[in-house]
């Protein structure tokens, strides 16, 4: 009897085992690595793989999909490939390639994974966004009309830049176009703008520069760096402009405005063709690929300016395009230009004559126009455009003419005057207010009677004048916002008794 009970009560264990018994499998998708090599690996035995997967490879390295082919998959690595070896295991993530975001990169200098490389320890966000994400559609936008100050005067007069613009910067090898972004970078200190500054393929020692220079002036601390240094793999420099517009973006969807600099997307073309070619995709003009407009389309695309509806924020762009022997007409150029809302572009030659920013006024535009000025400047800088055409035309009939009558010589004498005043140091970007006070008195003519030579003084002790004697004007155009006649006589003015005690 007891034998029997005690089968029994074996037999209702094993029913209820087995009644609960529930098996959980796990099933991964493991690739084979068939061919490796400059940061390229072809791999076999991915059939579901997706397009910008990160697949896991031995040794810590990372890749992502690029290629997607009937039996294998092309992968760029994020690693050295000479840790990575034919017969290797590959394993999907089952993670499009995405970066760290977060307030805890402000300050930091980080590669596009969001990695640290500033020797600062780690950083603490666990906030990931996907690298690469389709641009906000026509119903998100509202149009651009809010000015993003850069504090150089030739461009807030002559070339304005609204929030949610982009903005080319266009120009040979050392004409001056880093400068310009570090200055507006430099610029936006206190005005509640969070910065990103997204250096492809750039030297270790430029790099520390532009660090040093944003520490300096106490820029660093509400701006992101991401670097991908000039002997970092290919697939690096391709994917640092897109984890950069990802880091920008957090701030942006959060109703914040945020400016973003590419520096330069020459480099980052350059790097996508070597992946292109690696992965045997079919070359085009210049052996670029065919899709390479819709590489930075989409990239330069996501700047943007939301709507109320959609929290108000605004992400600016500065994309750098780097020209050769000055030719604005080549491939890449013009596909950026095509792009962008305008470009502002450096001529060497002014450079080389010390015309700094070496900004070519005829050459630059801003698509964006008078909308993304406030009206004071508007009111100030629509008379100059005009007197500077004038004396481009002039200037280039008086190449050919012996003899001038006097009309002609008093104007090509005031355009000289004008481009004077537009130049400007290095570093010391200036608020607006400054700037409409200085650019009245250049076309309402004050400055005829000032040698050419004496200008730059002229312009710094009247704006030091207006600092300590009559710092109600430049309050007043800061809070009206225009050149009320009030205004304007209190200009006229304080020109004239500023005049009185100039010397020189």
């Amino acid at each position: 009897m007891s034998t029997k009970r005690r089968r029994d009560e074996i037999s209702a264990i094993l029913k209820e085992q087995i009644r609960g018994f529930s098996q959980d499998l796990a099933m991964d998708e493991v690739g084979v690595v068939v061919e490796v090599g400059d940061g390229i690996a072809r791999v076999f035995g991915l059939q579901n793989a997706l397009s910008s997967e990160i697949l896991g490879f031995p040794n810590d390295v990372f890749g992502m999909v690029l290629n997607l082919e009937e039996d294998s998959v092309g992968v760029a690595l994020f690693g050295a490939s000479e840790l990575i070896q034919e017969g290797d295991e590959v394993t999907r993530t089952g993670r499009i390639l995405e970066t760290v975001v977060g307030e805890d990169l402000l300050g930091r200098i980080v590669d596009p994974l969001g990695r640290p490389k500033d020797g600062r320890g780690p950083i603490a966000s666990d906030e990931r966004r996907k690298a690469d994400v389709k641009a906000p559609g026509v119903i998100m936008r509202q149009p651009v009309n809010v000015p993003l100050q850069t504090g150089l005067k030739s461009i807030d007069a002559m070339t304005p830049i609204g929030r949610g613009q982009r903005e080319l910067i266009i120009g040979d090898r050392r004409t001056g176009k880093t400068a310009i972004v570090i200055d507006t970078i430099i610029n936006q200190k206190g005005k509640g703008v969070v910065c990103v500054y997204v250096a492809i393929a750039q030297k270790a020692s430029t790099t520390a520069r532009v660090v040093e220079t944003l520490k300096q002036h106490g820029a660093l601390d509400y701006t992101i760096i991401v670097v991908a240094e000039a002997d970092e793999p290919a697939p690096m420099q391709y994917i640092a402009p897109y984890a950069g517009c990802a880091m920008a973006e957090f701030f942006t969807y959060q109703g914040r405005d945020a400016f973003i600099v590419y520096d330069d997307l020459s480099k980052h073309a350059v790097s996508y063709r070597e992946m292109a070619l690696l992965l045997r995709r079919s070359p085009g003009r210049e052996a670029y690929p065919g899709d390479i407009f819709y590489t930075h389309s989409r990239l330069l695309e996501r700047a943007v300016r939301l709507s109320d509806e959609h929290g108000g924020g605004s992400l600016t762009a500065f994309p750098i395009i780097e020209t050769k022997a000055n030719d604005i007409s080549a491939y890449i150029p013009t596909n950026v230009i095509s792009i962008t809302d305008g470009q502002i572009y450096l001529e060497p030659d002014l450079f080389n004559q010390g015309f700094r920013p070496a900004i070519n006024v005829g050459k630059s535009v801003s698509r964006v126009g008078g909308a993304a000025q406030i009206k004071a400047m508007n009111q100030v800088a629509g008379q100059l455009r005009l007197e500077l055409s004038q004396y481009r035309e002039l200037e280039a009939f008086a190449e050919f003419s012996a003899d001038l009558d006097d009309e002609s010589k008093a104007q090509l004498a005031r355009g000289d005057r004008l481009m004077e005043v537009l130049k400007q140091d290095q570093y010391r970007p200036m608020p607006v207010e400054e700037q409409v006070a200085v650019l009245y008195v250049a076309v309402e003519n004050h400055l005829a009677s000032i040698e050419l030579s004496e200008i730059r003084r002229f312009e710094d002790e009247w704006l030091r004048y207006l600092r300590s004697e009559n710092a109600g004007i430049l309050d007043a155009i800061r809070t009206e916002g225009k050149l009320t006649d009030a205004i304007r006589a209190q200009f006229e003015t304080a020109i004239a008794q500023f005049k009185e005690r100039f010397g020189g």
